[in-house]
Parts: structure tokens; C-alpha cells; sequence
């Protein structure tokens, strides 16, 4: 079922008409009344009225981005979208459906993620009617299919990434919302194509773990970032250990044998990398 466009008449001339008729319908009744011809009058009379509410029953109007889905007795007979006060058939039935976009905010979906933990996710999706006839004959109620439909996607989406990435490059839900947001969209345009729905944005608007594992997972971050501070802090310490024996070594400032060597690039590696302040122990010799 496509959208196909119907011609429809302009609704302020047939308006005008069909007051003309009502009017003329009294005239003629009180005329012929008056020339003593009384039911020649009241035939006028309905007919006058009987056509003036054939025509205003044809009357419906259009608003800006709306469009009106016409039908005789259930057969589809074509959609218009020309705003304002529109005629036709008085038989067609006649339904408006939305055009303007329109957006939703998912509930929080408890999901499992590509490494089965447990998480919660939500997401925004602007959307808007595209084909009318599909919004209404092909799907039974298109909001509500809208809204189930982008559930089921998103935690399809959900499952397939993890939560943080786990490798360099890797794409994550946290770590990439770009990537994340293209994806959850193709997967939501994907199951509203047949409802003639548009898909123009999906970003996901909550993301966290769930209640149940969230504190043991940042302690996992924590020590992550401890992890990793403490493995820059570590390189940084090398490279001046390296300097400073290098720059002692060019200076002739002293000769260290390997022994002495050693336990200073230990004093200095513990004053380094030490995560609070060193206390100096001065060696002033032994009393024998």
C-alpha cells in the first residue's frame, strides 16, 4: 500500500454554493407560497436543502502538515495534502494524519550487553510520517508501533556493543555516541519502513549500569584508571632515572659502580613513582 495523490475541490466556493441553495430554497418556498402554489414550494425547499447539506457534508479542511486519507467503503482512494477548507465525495471517509515530526523518549530497557552484564538504556527518537497510506492500512496503530518497535531495536542495538571498550578501537555504547546513535537509527528505520515512518534522529538519553553490579563495575573503572596513571607515572620515572644517570655519567659529577648504580636508580625510582611524599634518612657514617 502506497501513498498516491487525490485531487480535491476548493472548499470556500462550494461553501458559497450550498448557502446559495439554502437561501434559494426559502426564497422559492415563500414565492410560491405567495403565488398560492404551497407544494411546489416546499419541493424547492428540500430540494434547496437537501443539496446545500450534500455539499457541506463534503466539506472537511486540511492544516498545515497534516493530510487527509480518503476511502470508499474501505477501498483506498488517494491522500491529499493541499491545506485549508477542501471538497469531495461526501461518501469518502475521511482520515487527517499527522506530517510534523514528533519525538519520544523511550523507558529505561534493562538489557544485557555484548559482555552479558546487565545495564540500563534509554534513547530519544524524532521521527515523522512520511507515507500516509502505509501509516494507516499497513500497520493497525503506527504510535504505538513506533514506540514498540524502537524498544525491540534499541535493546538489539544494546547487545551487540559493550558497555566500555575492551581493546583499542573497539566501539562502546559510552565511548562512541556517534557510532552507537547511526547504528541504533538503522536498526529503528529498518522495522518502521513498512508503517511509512522516517527515523530522522535516535541518541541514546540515559546509560548506566544496573543498580545490582553498578558499584562493583566502578570499582573496575577505578582501578582501571589507577592501572593506568600508575603505568604512566612509571614510564615517566624510567625516562628521568635514564637522564639523570646519563647526565651524571657526561658531567663526571661521579662514577657509580653497577652496585651503586642499582640502589640509585631504586632511591630514585621509590621517590618517583611514590604516591606521597618521601622522608630523606641522612647516612652520616658508622661510630667504629
Amino acid at each position: 500500500m502506497k501513498e498516491k495523490e487525490y485531487k480535491s475541490s476548493a472548499g470556500i466556493p462550494i461553501l458559497i454554493v450550498a448557502v446559495l441553495l439554502f437561501i434559494g430554497g426559502i426564497a422559492l418556498l415563500i414565492y410560491n407560497a405567495a403565488q398560492g402554489h404551497k407544494i411546489i414550494g416546499l419541493l424547492c425547499l428540500v430540494s434547496g436543502i437537501s443539496s446545500s447539506l450534500f455539499l457541506v457534508a463534503g466539506l472537511y479542511k486540511v492544516e498545515p502538515n497534516k493530510s487527509a486519507v480518503l476511502s470508499l467503503f474501505g477501498k483506498y482512494i488517494g491522500t491529499t495534502r493541499i491545506q485549508g477548507l477542501r471538497w469531495n465525495n461526501p461518501f469518502f471517509s475521511k482520515q487527517k494524519i499527522s506530517l510534523r515530526v514528533r519525538n519520544f523518549e523511550s523507558g529505561r530497557l534493562k538489557v544485557n550487553d555484548e559482555g552479558g552484564s546487565p545495564i540500563e538504556i534509554a534513547a530519544i527518537i524524532v521521527w515523522e510520517v512520511v507515507d500516509s497510506a502505509e501509516a494507516v492500512f499497513n500497520v493497525d496503530d503506527y504510535e504505538s508501533f513506533v514506540q514498540i518497535q524502537s524498544e525491540a531495536a534499541i535493546r538489539s542495538m544494546a547487545s551487540i556493543y559493550p558497555y566500555d571498550p575492551h581493546k583499542e578501537g573497539e566501539i562502546a555504547l559510552r565511548s562512541h555516541p556517534v557510532e552507537v546513535s547511526e547504528r541504533m537509527k538503522t536498526e529503528i528505520q529498518e522495522r518502521l519502513a513498512e508503517a511509512g515512518i522516517n527515523v530522522i534522529e535516535a541518541r541514546i538519553s540515559h546509560l548506566a549500569y544496573s543498580p545490582e553490579i553498578a558499584q562493583a563495575m566502578l570499582q573496575r573503572q577505578q582501578a582501571g584508571a589507577i592501572i593506568a596513571a600508575r603505568q604512566r607515572i612509571v614510564e615517566g620515572a624510567v625516562g628521568m632515572v635514564e637522564m639523570a644517570l646519563d647526565s651524571l655519567k657526561k658531567k663526571g659529577v661521579v662514577d657509580l659502580d653497577e652496585e651503586r648504580r642499582a640502589a640509585m636508580v631504586s632511591n630514585l625510582l621509590v621517590v618517583l613513582c611514590s604516591d606521597r611524599a618521601t622522608q630523606p634518612v641522612v647516612n652520616t657514617g658508622s661510630i667504629y
